[in-house]
C-alpha cells in the first residue's frame, strides 16, 4: 500500500464533527477511514460541510448507532450499495457525513472511486487534534495529481461503473480550477452517451454545482465540446447555428450561453470579457438584491444559479419558432411562452422541485416583458402593478435577465446610450417594487361577497374581473379609500360591465 506522510491541517469547524465521530467509531472499535472529496478539500484548504467515510461494517448500522447518539438525522441513501448519511447541525454549521461498507481492504475500496484525487484515505483514529501527522494512504498518486491541478480517472471503467462521473468531472475541475487530463477526456468523450441513463436527480445535482462556479459559461461550452450538454438538454441542440437579426452578434446557441455569462456579470460574480466598469455602474445593485439572489430556492438552489439556468434556456424556442416576413424581417413570434413550455418539461425530467420549475418557467415566459412596459419614459403605476402580478416573486429574476439578454444581444458593439435607458427602466421598477408595497398588493377595500350584497351580484367570473379593476386603479393611485371603490364599481356596472 502506498503511504505518504503529512500533516494534515483541519479547519476548527470541521475538526469537531470528524473528531466526535473518530472517538464513538474507536469506542465502538469499528475500523474507519476518512476518504473522498472532503479529504482533497482539506488537502486544498478548501471549506467543505459533506464527509465521507468508509467502515469496516454495516455502514447503515453504524450511521444509525451515529445518528442516535449524537443527535443527528438519518437518512437511508442506498440500501443496495448500504450507504447511509447522518446529518448534524450545531451553531457551527450543518454537515453531512455519509458512510459506506468498506468494499474489500482500502486500496480495494479506493480503486473503486472515480478520480484519483478523490481515490486518498486516512484512518479516521488519528484525526484528534488540530495539527495531525499523518500517513496519507494514497495508491493511485493522487496527492501528485492534487498538487499539478490534474483531474484523471482511477480507472478505464470509472464512467462505465456510474456514468454521473462524466458530469462531475468537469464540475470538479470547473470548481477546483483543475484541467482534465487528455486520456481522461478522450474516455468522457468516448462514453458521454451514457448520461442519458444517470437518473434525473444526479444531473440536476451536477448541474446546479457547475452553474454556480463563476463565470460558468467556457464550462457550458467545454460540456458541449465532449459531448455531454446535448446529452442532457437535447432540446438546446436544434439552437445551434440559428441565425437571429443584425443587432444580435451570435446565434441562439451561443447567444445563450453568453446570457450565463452576463448574469454572473450583472450579479457582481465575474468579469465579463466585452464590457468593465462603466457598463456595470449604471446597473442596478444593492445589499438588498445581493440577499435576494442568494435566497434559497430549493436545497442545493439559489435564485442567482436559478437566474443562470434561466438564461441558458430562455430561447429554447426560438428555433421552432422563426419566421421570415415578406419584408425580410426575422420574427421569433411565441418563444417565450413555447419556451416556458418546454422549460417545464425540461425541469421536470431533470428532477428539480416544483418551486424551482415554477421560478424558471415564469422568467423564461416573461423575459421580453420589462422592454414592453414602456415606451419613451418609464413604465405607468398601471404597467408596473401588472407586471408584478403576472410574474410575482419572479418578478425582480425577470428584470434581471432581461438586461443580461441584451448585454448578450450587442456583446462589444452594446450601445451605451441604449444600455441606460434599460437599466433607468429596470431600476425605477425595482424601485418601485421594494419602496411601495401598495402598488403590488393594494390594501382590500371590498371583496366578492360585497359585490353580492351590495350589487346583487351573482357568482360568477365577473366578480373577479370587477375586482381585478379595482385593484388595477387602486395601484394607479386613482382609487384610495371605500367610498371611492364602490363609486367607481357603480360607474362599471352602469357602462354595461357588469
Amino acid at each position: 500500500m502506498q503511504m505518504k506522510d503529512l500533516k494534515l491541517s483541519i479547519k476548527p469547524q470541521a475538526l469537531l464533527p470528524l473528531t466526535t465521530v473518530s472517538n464513538f467509531l474507536v469506542e465502538q472499535d469499528i475500523k474507519s477511514y476518512l476518504v473522498g472529496g472532503v479529504l482533497r478539500d482539506v488537502l486544498l484548504e478548501r471549506s467543505t460541510a459533506d464527509i465521507d467515510i468508509t467502515v469496516k461494517g454495516d455502514a447503515l448500522e453504524v450511521a444509525h448507532q451515529i445518528a442516535t447518539a449524537l443527535g443527528g438525522k438519518y437518512v437511508l441513501l442506498d440500501g443496495i450499495n448500504r450507504v447511509g448519511r447522518v446529518v448534524l447541525v450545531n451553531e457551527e454549521g450543518r454537515w453531512e457525513l455519509d458512510f459506506s461498507t468498506l468494499k474489500g481492504n482500502i486500496e480495494q475500496d479506493l480503486a473503486q472511486r472515480d478520480f484519483t484525487i478523490d481515490a486518498m484515505a486516512v484512518d479516521l483514529s488519528r484525526l484528534g487534534k488540530e495539527q495531525i501527522d499523518i500517513q496519507l494512504i494514497d495508491p493511485f498518486n493522487g496527492w501528485n495529481d492534487l498538487q499539478r491541478g490534474v483531474l484523471r480517472v482511477v480507472a478505464d471503467t470509472a464512467f462505465k461503473s456510474d456514468a454521473v462521473r462524466l458530469l462531475r468531472a468537469v464540475r470538479l475541475a470547473a470548481e477546483l480550477g483543475f484541467t482534465i487530463d487528455n486520456e481522461t477526456e478522450s474516455l468522457i468523450r468516448h462514453y458521454s452517451h451514457l448520461i442519458t441513463h444517470v437518473p434525473g436527480e444526479r444531473i440536476r445535482e451536477e448541474l446546479l454545482q457547475l452553474l454556480a462556479v463563476s463565470q460558468a459559461r467556457q464550462f457550458l461550452h467545454y460540456l458541449d465540446e465532449l459531448g455531454l450538454i446535448m446529452a442532457i438538454i437535447p432540446e438546446l441542440a436544434q439552437a445551434k447555428g440559428v441565425k437571429q437579426p443584425k443587432e444580435h452578434l451570435w446565434d441562439v446557441f451561443d447567444h445563450s450561453i453568453e446570457t450565463v455569462d452576463t448574469v454572473d456579470f450583472l450579479l457582481r460574480r465575474g468579469a465579463w470579457g466585452y464590457a468593465g466598469e462603466e457598463v456595470l455602474a449604471v446597473a442596478p445593485w444593492s445589499a438588498k438584491l445581493a440577499q435576494h439572489f442568494d435566497l434559497e430556492v430549493s436545497w442545493g438552489s439559489t435564485r442567482g444559479i436559478l437566474l443562470k439556468l434561466a438564461a441558458l434556456l430562455h430561447d429554447v424556442a426560438k428555433p421552432q419558432t422563426k419566421a421570415i416576413e415578406a419584408n425580410g424581417r426575422m420574427r421569433f413570434l411565441g418563444h417565450a411562452k413555447d419556451g416556458a413550455a418546454m422549460v417545464v418539461n425540461i425541469l421536470e425530467r431533470l428532477r428539480f422541485s416544483t418551486k424551482e420549475v415554477k421560478l424558471v418557467e415564469i422568467v423564461v415566459r416573461h423575459h421580453l416583458r420589462p422592454m414592453q412596459m414602456s415606451h419613451n419614459g418609464l413604465p405607468t403605476r398601471r404597467a408596473i402593478y401588472r407586471y408584478f402580478r403576472d410574474t410575482g416573486e419572479a418578478g425582480i429574476d425577470t428584470l434581471f435577465l432581461s438586461l443580461a439578454d441584451h448585454l448578450a444581444t450587442r456583446g462589444p458593439h452594446l450601445e451605451l446610450a441604449q444600455w441606460r435607458e434599460h437599466t433607468q427602466v429596470v431600476e425605477y421598477v425595482i424601485g418601485q417594487r421594494f419602496q411601495e408595497g401598495s402598488l403590488v398588493s393594494p390594501p382590500k377595500l371590498i371583496d366578492g361577497h360585497d359585490l353580492i350584497n351590495i350589487f346583487s351580484m351573482s357568482p360568477g367570473p365577473r366578480i373577479g374581473e370587477l375586482l381585478e379593476a379595482v385593484r388595477e386603479a387602486q395601484a394607479a393611485g386613482e382609487l384610495t379609500t371605500r367610498g371611492e371603490v364602490l363609486s367607481y364599481i357603480d360607474c362599471l356596472l352602469k357602462e354595461g360591465h357588469g
